[in-house]
């Protein structure tokens, strides 16, 4: 039997006609590893970001009822005080996710930030926003939630603003 000798190099390429080509053949494979790297830490971070996204979108609802509870009960409810104590936890964590109300009401009509429900004639401009039924959120300068609106369709009869 032989004996195998593992302190001993296989075989040198130096000067080879296949280094040049071993070369290139490392040089494709390691570009081809940093671009792997890269695009998997950039599916991570879209991953990352929609679940934000829909943490936020799940506390929507919470924060929209909260405002509806706090409208039905005035001013000295013990019951009011508490809403608003738990309203403001909703909002830190809204805040925390990177999560901001923006207002509409008076504004212009935007179809990126407003959902329109229905409009009606008002001593105003038109496209005015006249009121705001649900408020609208932006994450990271993106629009997670539009608002929903009633927006002016101008003065009425017709006159031109």
């Amino acid at each position: 039997m032989t004996e195998d000798r593992h302190d001993e190099p296989v075989r040198s390429v130096e000067g080879s006609a296949g280094e040049g080509e071993l070369r290139r053949e490392l040089l494709r494979l390691a570009a081809e590893f940093d671009n792997y790297r890269k695009a998997v830490a950039r599916e991570r971070e879209l991953l990352r970001e929609k679940a934000l996204d829909e943490a936020a979108l799940a506390l929507l609802p919470v924060y929209d009822a909260l405002g509806r509870a706090l409208e039905a009960h005035g001013e000295g409810d013990p019951l009011r005080e508490s809403l608003l104590r738990l309203q403001g936890l909703v909002e830190e964590s809204l805040a925390r996710l990177g999560c901001q109300a923006y207002e509409s009401l008076g504004k212009s009509f935007d179809p990126l930030y407003h959902e329109a429900l229905w409009g009606e004639e008002a001593d105003c401009e038109k496209n005015t926003i006249l009121a705001e039924y649900e408020r609208g959120f932006v994450r990271n300068g993106r629009v997670l939630r539009p608002a929903k609106v009633k927006v002016s369709l101008g003065r009425p009869g017709g006159g031109v603003s």
